[in-house]
């Protein structure tokens, strides 16, 4: 049985702890057609580090974080600047509690912390919201209520989960390994950078690795 709890209701618990943002300073690109695709290959742009609290590394071609606290939020960001698009990565938990979420952000303005959020949990769960000053002031879903269960998720460990978020003006669909799991509308953000991210729900050890990040600014279907 998950012990996931409603976002709103653990936001302060996560959020008042120390947070580390493992990233880097945005660089200031305009919206382009060409598609951004992250393989990593190399580190890029992308963030990497090592606190007391997490670690993040670019290791045999993916991007892989290990959060080693037990409450908490961190993200990497690309550096890049995004509008309407399809946007898509691939998480595989390999180590840690299955109680967790892990995924990406989108539309991040890292100016004020304030993004999209596509999580899916180790355990079968998914959270769609938006969060402003890192869900501190806000964290609202978006979608299902709260944390709902969808068999779209590949659960457990060394279980890849690809994400896909089409967004278009308010109008946002989201996809867990290509299937449909909600619609909403939300106009509060525009454009802004993409982050892979992990959350911590109160066990400490959670390990991801990521993958196959793709923007692609003209698929809006």
């Amino acid at each position: 049985m998950s012990n996931h709890l409603p976002f709103s209701a653990i936001g302060r618990l996560i959020f008042i702890v120390l947070i580390l943002v493992i990233t880097t300073v945005a660089c200031g690109s305009s919206p382009s057609d060409e598609p951004y695709q992250e393989t990593f290959d190399s580190a890029g742009n992308w963030g990497v580090g090592t606190t007391a609290d997490v670690e993040g590394q670019v290791i045999n071609g993916v991007y892989e974080m290990h959060v080693k606290d037990n409450h908490g939020i961190y993200f990497a960001s690309a550096g890049e600047n995004f509008s309407d698009g399809s946007y898509s990565i691939e998480a595989t938990q390999i180590d840690g509690p299955l109680n967790n979420g892990y995924g990406l952000l989108f539309r991040l303005d890292e100016e004020s912390d304030t993004f999209y959020a596509f999580e899916v949990s180790g355990d079968g769960y998914v959270w769609i919201g938006y969060c402003s000053n890192m869900c501190l002031d806000k964290a609202i879903a978006l979608a299902g209520g709260d944390w709902f269960r969808s068999a779209a998720v590949n659960t457990g460990l060394h279980e890849t989960n690809r994400l896909r978020v089409v967004a278009e003006g308010p109008q946002m669909t989201f996809f867990v390994n290509g299937q449909e799991v909600a619609r909403t509308a939300d106009s509060r953000l525009i454009e802004g950078d993409i982050a892979v991210m992990v959350e911590a729900l109160g066990e400490r050890g959670v390990r991801v690795a990521f993958d196959n990040i793709e923007v692609n600014q003209n698929e809006n279907s």
